[in-house]
């Protein structure tokens, strides 16, 4: 049984729902989403938790240039794996209260998009990882530029230019590696033996954090997103905050860094300082958002700078609290972006300032909006406690080290803080107080939506309460990474 089985589904599936219509469409979508999740518990409950690549795949695929479909799973892999078939059926069930022009258009890009997504993840070959990088990007332009608000061609326009220029950088720092290569091969593992010198490895490294720093934002190159995010229809904006802004994380765990040891050490300290000023420079503005939409878009940027520097702090507790808070940001941003999909489509705003007194009429609702907002200001006893608290811890060892950066540490912690005054500040708004003419008219949630939010409200209590399971999948894949390129930087 090898990770192909995992690729090739989600493709299969595109094209027959694809040329399905409507109920039938989404229905079939939710079926083959579900079926990815079992084939993913299936290798979970096969997966042994130690360092090594499992369920491979390497067979060539053009030869002549030295390109092989190689593909596997490793413990940073498989967290990856487990969000993405995750959070796909959750996504598509999130749907059924919209009525879709072309459902099995739509449907089809989603789950063709997954596929993409999941090529990323276990790419073992750095051609086959740049052809998921751009399979994954293709069908979100079409769903968002299709399917968003008024302003979508636009805003479209301007996601696709941004992401597709950094992924022009990433295919050149691929194809030099190659060329360093004596082997003429994009096989990772070799990549990772070159040994190149510091003005090489240099260069690598921007040509591969352009790309990274684009798609998952990092300050200053998060300029598309908040515009993206609010535009497109609630599906693409799950799938684009939910799952693709990963790639840019995982991307910097398995191919910047390791690739570039000695560039990565020289501009370690810039990206901190970057991933810092994303974290202050995204909660003020979310501060000022009248928009829900739109707060949950800084916010996650604001998110993303935490995970950022945790990953550049460069040691086990920066590294594992990324791991498991990118599983955590998923399911709450997935969560919370649901949260808006209801309140806009029952009262047709999204302005907190026309909102109050929902949880009066709606107390389902409001005890799940306020376990998804505990989940993402990382209350303890939720998902995002652990993730946050590893992540900080690893920050804090980072500034341990270099003291001049001890004041990067403690403005990095302000994250906490900023998030919990305006994510509960936009609670209260929302659901507190007195109804008004225009939501007193509000139901409570129902169907499909009961069903989506008491998942992730389960998610988010579960992880939390228990989330060694997790971090074990992953935690001898990252600590042996992070000796052996110890070991190569020095």
């Amino acid at each position: 049984m090898t990770v192909s089985i995992l690729i090739f589904l989600p493709i299969v599936a595109a094209i027959i729902v694809a040329l399905l219509k409507n109920e039938v469409a989404k229905y079939a979508a939710l079926f083959f989403a579900v079926a990815e999740l079992v084939i993913a518990g299936i290798f979970l409950s096969r997966f042994t938790p130690d360092a090594s690549t499992q369920f491979t795949i390497d067979v060539p695929w053009i030869s002549k240039f030295g390109i092989y479909f190689s593909a596997g799973i490793d413990g940073i892999s498989m967290i990856m794996v487990l969000l993405t078939t995750l959070l796909v059926p959750l996504i598509i069930l999130s749907t059924f209260q919209h009525q879709h022009k072309n459902a099995g258009a739509f449907y089809g890009l989603i789950l063709f998009m997954q596929a993409g997504l999941l090529v990323v993840f276990t790419a073992l070959d750095g051609f086959l990882f740049y052809v998921g990088w751009e399979a994954a990007l293709i069908p979100i332009y079409f769903i968002c530029a299709l399917w968003g608000g008024e302003n979508r061609i636009r805003i479209t326009i301007k996601f696709f230019i941004y992401t597709f220029a950094g992924s022009l950088f990433m295919l050149l720092g691929i194809i030099y590696l190659y060329l360093q290569s004596p082997e003429k091969t994009y096989d990772l593992h070799a990549f990772y033996k070159l040994g190149l010198n510091a003005p090489h490895q240099s260069l690598v490294f921007w040509a591969f954090f352009l790309a990274f720093a684009i798609k998952m934002p990092l300050f200053p190159f998060h300029t598309w997103q908040p515009d993206t995010y609010t535009e497109a229809p609630t599906a693409g904006t799950m799938m684009l905050s939910g799952i693709m802004l990963k790639m840019g994380i995982y991307g910097v765990i398995r191919w910047l860094i390791p690739n570039a040891p000695i560039g990565f050490i020289q501009w370690q300290s810039l990206v901190m300082i970057l991933a810092v000023i994303g974290i202050i420079y995204a909660s003020l503005i979310a501060f000022n958002q009248k928009d829900g939409k739109r707060l949950v878009a800084y916010s996650s940027i604001a998110h993303v700078g935490l995970i950022a520097a945790g990953i550049f702090a460069w040691n086990a507790q920066g590294i594992q609290g990324a791991m498991i808070q990118m599983l955590n940001h998923g399911i709450n941003v997935v969560g919370m972006f649901f949260i808006w999909d209801i309140i806009s489509r029952r009262l047709n705003t999204r302005d907190i300032s026309q909102l109050g007194g929902i949880a009066k009429v709606a107390p389902q609702f409001s005890i799940a909006f306020l376990i998804i907002v505990l989940g993402t200001v990382g209350l303890p006893l939720t998902n995002g406690f652990i993730g946050e608290f590893l992540l900080l811890n690893g920050v804090f060892e980072y500034s341990a080290y270099h003291y001049v950066n001890i004041t990067i540490a403690a403005i990095a912690g302000l994250t906490i803080i900023f998030g919990a005054v305006y994510m509960l500040r936009m609670y209260k708004n929302v659901m507190q107080g007195e109804t008004n003419e225009l939501t007193a008219t509000f139901t409570d949630i129902t169907g499909s939506e009961r069903v989506v939010l008491a998942i992730i409200c389960i998610l988010i209590i579960g992880i939390g309460v228990y989330p060694q399971p997790i971090m074990h999948i992953s935690e001898a894949a990252v600590n042996n990474l992070i000796h052996t390129l110890n070991a190569r930087a020095n």
